[in-house]
């Protein structure tokens, strides 16, 4: 099963707290958020990334 992450970017706030969690796939642009890919197998530390969000911007889709 796939999955897509879909992050409200103009959302984020810029805390850091999924690239601090899940590094693998999140990484600051700027001073914002962004997911390195947004389809993948697993959701692996992106469910932690989604969890630790202060503004709940990041949501994942079943594909």
């Amino acid at each position: 099963m796939s999955f897509r992450i879909i992050q409200d970017h103009g959302a984020c706030i810029g805390c850091g707290a999924c690239a601090a969690v899940c590094p693998d796939n999140w990484a600051m642009d700027g001073a914002k958020a962004k997911p390195k890919k947004t389809e993948v197998k697993e959701l692996g530390c992106n469910k932690e990334a989604m969890d630790a969000c202060p503004v709940q911007c990041i949501k994942m889709k079943k594909l």
